[in-house]
């Protein structure tokens, strides 16, 4: 009995080992372009070769960034406060689910070696990425989404019918081994019942719904736009040279990280505008 249970004490000790050791967590304070102090904080699992990247805004909005390199999978999850003298609800939760390049961003290995230095310093990017428009045009099934990603039902099962992806994502990941267009269909679906356009090139193609910035109508259906910023996350590794005699480059080693900020705009179906009134 006494050998039993040792066994399992010791089987619970390596599983509390490498829970421990297979996250690896950064907190990094980054002064935004209005100046105000964000802290990130950025998870690395280096077991499901994920990076979660997370921080609130000034306005308070909530956002969540998983990186699921395996899938070549962004899930960008935003937790919006409500404004309830509006007549808005106390959140709105949405995700956003786009294909992603695994160079944009360091692997979870490195990320996972790299060390807390001076917690307190304020950071700033080296590199601005810019802006990346995407235009949300399908629904993304929870309950379907495990042909994209696993974590997508995870990160967005409060977002619910929120969760959105687009036409152009799904062509990326059609591509990936294993993967095809018709499996990945029956996870998503249009913003509407109509029926697409038998001419068009693209039988994912919807009708044009008007945006909310050009209607005065609160309960009017449109599309939404949604800007945020990742103000600072590695998105490469530094090497320098080793010099010989002749002070020549011999060899080169990693000595640091690149850092970068990007901005994304997301553009998404809204059953009425009450639930976008940031966008006028």
């Amino acid at each position: 009995m006494r050998t039993l249970q040792a066994t399992f004490l010791f089987v619970a000790l390596v599983f509390h080992f490498c829970c421990d050791t297979c996250n690896t967590q950064l907190y990094i304070n980054v002064r935004n372009q209005g100046g105000d102090i964000l802290r990130e904080t950025i998870t690395s699992n280096t077991t499901e070769d994920v990076i979660t990247l997370e921080f609130v805004r000034w306005d308070g909005t909530q956002v969540t960034q998983l990186i699921d390199f395996k899938n070549e999978v962004q899930v960008i999850k935003v937790l919006v406060l409500g404004e309830e003298e509006r007549g808005q609800s106390q959140v709105q939760i949405m995700c956003f689910v786009t294909h992603f390049d695994r160079i944009d961003f360091i692997s979870s290995d490195a990320m996972a070696k790299l060390r807390q230095k001076n917690p307190g310093t304020i950071r700033i990017a080296e590199e601005d990425k810019g802006h990346t428009n995407y235009t949300m045009d399908l629904f993304l099934d929870i309950m379907q989404s495990g042909v994209i990603s696993k974590h997508v039902s995870d990160l967005c099962l409060e977002a619910g019918d929120s969760t959105f992806t687009s036409s152009e994502d799904v062509k990326f990941w059609a591509q990936r081994p294993g993967s095809t267009d018709g499996t990945l269909r029956i996870a998503v679906h249009n913003f509407t019942s109509a029926v697409p356009v038998p001419s068009s090139s693209d039988p994912l193609k919807i009708p044009i719904v008007i945006k909310c910035a050009d209607t005065s109508n609160l309960w009017a259906p449109c599309t939404c736009s949604l800007e945020l910023c990742i103000g600072w996350y590695p998105c490469g590794l530094k090497y320098c040279d080793t010099k010989g005699e002749n002070k020549k480059p011999v060899s080169q080693y990693r000595c640091g990280i690149k850092t970068c900020k990007k901005c994304y705009k997301f553009s998404y179906y809204t059953k009425k505008k009450q639930n976008c009134l940031w966008d006028e």
